[in-house]
């Protein structure tokens, strides 16, 4: 089968960084479907483990998580699809991903592609969306209100894949009112068009940014990029035993400053349930389906940003540089072989 990987971590300018190669077609064992992939989406995550993890001598990583695709094969114990099954997941941290014809995922991570979309408009949900979701209502607990707090949300980064689903999940499925950031036009734009109540610009200081809004102090803050440099805006902007979640990977993060607020600091990691198989693993999949059923009738969107052309080493290669340069909006998709 085709496949794009790579066998030594390198910049993206290099030209061993992301290869097209050919693969044995893998089979399905145990709850494992083999799905045939039609799309897939670029990540954050992509990048950092091309360029930091190899594989072992001699073989060869391939990347890729978010896909949407047509189920063509299952294992015996797998009983929640069947072949000519349409669906979309995000898979887990396994060595081989999504960017190859024919990809292995566990049944459970997985759910029926929304029948409103295509293909492409499916693939640029499943791993920010499980993000978004499983941050809102399973860490910061967003249903459950802080006590004379505004209830309110700051989402930093409100224009990227994550920050994308993150406001309308927010607007959608709760009362709360919705600040994203952002720092240009067009991304102020999209912010708003996806839902945001309001949108400050998060080149500026955070906390006078939302203090001129005269709301309050939130109740939540959702960072999704750039952690490290507004932590201390984010701890003097958010409310009095607010809750305050992060998914990026700062290089430090010193929670000292939460601690006069009892502010509560929840980490987000969207792999943990898969990498641990904890007995709630099964909740991904669960997720999908009601976002399906959210994208089916019309509450939620895709977050497609860009098409960047066929799955293949030089069009990866220009999704993942886009995705380095801080400058993507929405979620960069690949469609076709």
């Amino acid at each position: 089968m085709r496949a794009v990987g790579y066998q030594i971590p390198a910049p993206i300018t290099d030209d061993a960084s992301l290869v097209d190669i050919e693969l044995p077609k893998p089979e399905p064992k145990g709850r494992d479907l083999l799905v045939e992939v039609k799309a897939i989406s670029v990540n954050p995550v992509d990048t950092k483990v091309r360029r930091s993890v190899a594989p072992e001598a001699g073989q060869w990583r391939v990347l890729g998580w978010d896909a949407a695709g047509r189920v063509v094969a299952t294992g015996a114990n797998a009983s929640l699809f069947r072949p000519g099954d349409d669906v979309f997941y995000s898979g887990a941290l396994a060595p081989q991903g999504t960017n190859a014809e024919f990809h292995l995922v566990d049944e459970r991570l997985v759910g029926r592609k929304p029948t409103s979309l295509g293909y492409a408009e499916a693939a640029a949900l499943p791993l920010t969306a499980v993000t978004a979701w499983e941050t809102l209502f399973d860490r910061l607990d967003v249903r459950k209100p802080v006590a004379g707090a505004e209830p309110a949300i700051l989402i930093i980064g409100g224009a990227g894949g994550v920050g994308s689903i993150a406001v309308q999940l927010a607007r959608q499925l709760t009362g709360l009112r919705v600040i994203a950031t952002a720092s240009r036009p067009e991304t102020r734009d999209w912010a708003l068009g996806l839902g945001a109540h309001y949108v400050v610009d998060h080149s500026r200081p955070l906390a006078a940014e939302v203090a001129a809004l005269g709301i309050g102090a939130p109740s939540f803050v959702f960072s999704t990029t750039n952690t490290d440099q507004h932590l201390a805006e984010i701890a003097e902007s958010i409310a009095p035993q607010g809750r305050f979640a992060v998914i990026d990977d700062p290089k430090s993060l010193d929670i000292n400053p939460f601690k006069r607020k009892s502010v509560s600091v929840h980490w987000e990691f969207m792999f943990t349930r898969s990498m641990f198989e904890t007995a709630d693993m099964a909740a991904q999949g669960e997720h999908l389906n009601q976002l399906a059923r959210l994208v089916d009738t019309g509450a939620i969107r895709t977050t497609l940003g860009e098409t960047g052309g066929l799955i293949n080493a030089a069009n990866l290669k220009r999704a993942h540089a886009l995705i380095e340069s801080g400058k993507a909006k929405g979620k960069i998709v690949l469609e076709g072989f």
